[in-house]
């Protein structure tokens, strides 16, 4: 009996050394990673049931007077039988793919045992296909709770030797022979069966690291290719952001070239065969036209596939996905390979994965789009309001220093000039230059304090260098314009308002305080949050500005509002001097026609 421990554990070193080989290999680590498709199931039982026969031809037969020590095993005396590693195959392929698979390894592995011969050869076919079922049915139980582990996989492999030296006894004819025959490879075939099924664990747990391993690789790659290119996608699908955006991809991925088209034409092609693949001249390819029709992701590997005009081309093969908007193709992504082989699986999911996340970016620039046109149109509103009531005052006020000071009532004609061309230009602009947006209020200014000359004076402290910062248009002025009509209502000392421009830690603030009587603590904490009842608007223009902030700088600017009831109030602008997140009013996106 102990004799046949080390010839067992020799022959078992064959099928192991197999199945190492064999998980080197993408096909089997997909078979092996629970692919529950019929096509995995076949796979499953052919690769497994091909063990099942490995271990009946490794096998050592057992005759009545010793063992003995074939090589390759192909046919079994009558009156022998054999001690073989069978049921570690069956096991460990039903636990993996259920009863289903469990059935048909054990259907191959037991049919060719039978056609093997030997007394045990009826009572070993039907033992293999009652372990198949049996450790099926237990992994589909067993899976529904955890996951499988080398222990419960050594403890169903040991029961399966036993339920099989059972049913030897109980259906192999003389009972003597049969009990002769358990006391030779009964505990040589538990031990070395269980062993090695917790050795094919090891193996299978490391497929299964691995592919994790590669997944979160995968995924940690694609969110960081996401993150590089989401400033650029924001500006929707034009040449300016996708170029951006393929020299990210070509940079980041193993591709040789990368284009991005949108329905009508190439919009860039960065990479190899950039002398012809040409942006803005049309699509280059049958392939991208079929993926713009179909909607489906296509890979072709070989030159032919590619549909490419040019005879020199060197691109041999290519993924073309579609990149989609609310469910409608509105563009397409293609990475482009000198050679087949480098378009490997892990390049095809990254890509795919890539295609889904900047399509989500796509829908969301849209989104932003769509609000930022919402944005707009209450900034006219708003607009519609408040000049038409401003321009009467003004020219009331122009009109009665025409008598008497005509210089300056020439002076504020200009002011007033300045003042509406910056109100138009706003109004077609996203972000404007902290220079015009003072020239705004500073033409503002100049009006109201023509009407009321003593009651508050005005101080600017304007970092140097911040003249060309951007911000939205209209965020200072309507500011301003609540600090005085606001303010130094009912107060009847002169009152005082400074406008400040510092950086900090990569940021422009913008201060607007005044010493005015100050807003209660429960006005305070609607102000910019929600419209306010006001005789004099609608309350909205801080809950615009504070949209508008949150809206174009992506949630990193904002407003600020504190207040002291006789002390005054102070808001507190803060805009990010980087452009990420930012609409710049001259990119010109395909949702903009």
């Amino acid at each position: 009996m102990v004799h046949l421990l080390p010839l067992m554990l020799e022959r078992m070193g064959i099928i192991f050394i197999v199945a190492f080989l064999l998980s080197r290999l993408k096909s089997f680590q997909r078979i092996i990673n629970n692919d529950q498709r019929i096509s995995g199931k076949m796979l499953l039982i052919v690769v497994f049931g091909t063990f099942g026969i490995m271990s009946n031809y490794t096998g050592i037969e057992i005759n009545p007077n010793s063992a003995a020590d074939h090589t390759w095993l192909l046919e079994v005396e009558p009156d022998s039988a054999i001690a073989n590693t069978r049921i570690l195959g069956i096991g460990i392929g039903a636990l993996l793919g259920g009863p289903f698979v469990g059935l048909g390894i054990g259907l191959i592995a037991g049919l060719h045992r039978f056609t093997l011969g030997g007394f045990t050869a009826e009572a070993c076919a039907i033992s293999a296909v009652l372990a198949g079922l049996a450790a099926g049915y237990i992994g589909v139980q067993y899976r529904k709770k955890s996951r499988i582990t080398p222990l419960f996989a050594v403890s169903v492999g040991v029961v399966m030797e036993i339920i099989q030296m059972g049913i030897i006894l109980l259906v192999t004819k003389p009972f003597e022979m049969a009990l002769d025959l358990i006391k030779v490879i009964g505990i040589p075939m538990i031990v070395i069966n269980g062993f090695g099924t917790l050795l094919f664990m090891f193996i299978i747990q490391s497929i299964f690291r691995e592919e994790e391993r590669a997944r979160a690789v995968q995924t940690n790659k694609a969110f960081h290719i996401a993150d590089q290119t989401l400033p650029f996608f924001r500006q929707g699908l034009n040449p300016d952001s996708c170029k951006e955006v393929a020299q990210i991809l070509l940079r980041l991925t193993d591709a040789d070239a990368v284009a991005i088209t949108d329905q009508n034409q190439v919009l860039t092609h960065v990479g190899a065969a950039s002398d012809h693949h040409l942006p803005m001249k049309g699509l280059a390819t049958g392939l991208t036209k079929k993926v713009l029709e179909e909607g489906i992701i296509i890979t072709a590997r070989k030159k032919e596939e590619i549909f490419c005009f040019n005879e020199n081309c060197p691109l041999q093969a290519a993924v073309v996905l579609p990149l989609k908007v609310h469910d409608k193709t509105a563009g397409t992504l293609k990475l482009y390979f000198k050679h087949s082989n480098q378009m490997n699986e892990v390049e095809q999911e990254l890509a795919e994965g890539l295609a889904n996340l900047f399509s989500t970016q796509l829908e969301l620039a849209k989104a932003e789009l769509q609000s930022k046109l919402l944005k707009d149109a209450e900034i006219k509103a708003l607009q519609a309001q408040v000049h038409p009531h401003f321009l009467f005052n003004a020219i009331n006020t122009i009109s009665a220093l025409c008598r008497t000071d005509a210089e300056k009532a020439r002076k504020l004609l200009l002011e007033l000039s300045v003042f509406f061309r910056s109100n138009l230009q706003g109004s077609r602009q996203t972000v404007i230059t902290l220079e015009k947006e003072l020239e705004h209020v500073k033409a503002y200014l100049s009006l109201e304090q023509a009407r009321f000359p003593n009651k508050y004076t005005i101080s600017l402290r304007i970092e140097e260098g911040l003249e060309k910062v951007t911000l939205p248009p209209f965020t200072l002025q309507p500011l301003v314009e609540n600090a005085i009509r606001h303010a130094f209502s009912h107060v009847k000392s002169k009152g005082h308002v400074l406008i400040h421009a510092y950086t900090k830690d990569e940021k422009m603030y913008v201060l607007v305080e005044d010493d005015g009587k100050g807003i209660t603590k429960d006005e305070t904490e609607s102000l910019g949050k929600q419209a306010v009842k006001s005789k004099e608007g609608t309350g909205t223009a801080l809950v615009n500005i504070r949209e508008r902030l949150e809206g174009i700088y992506n949630m990193k600017a904002g407003i600020h509002i504190h207040s002291e009831e006789g002390i005054g109030t102070k808001v507190l602008v803060t805009i990010p001097l980087d452009k990420k997140g930012v609409y710049e009013n001259h990119v010109k996106g395909f949702y903009s026609r």
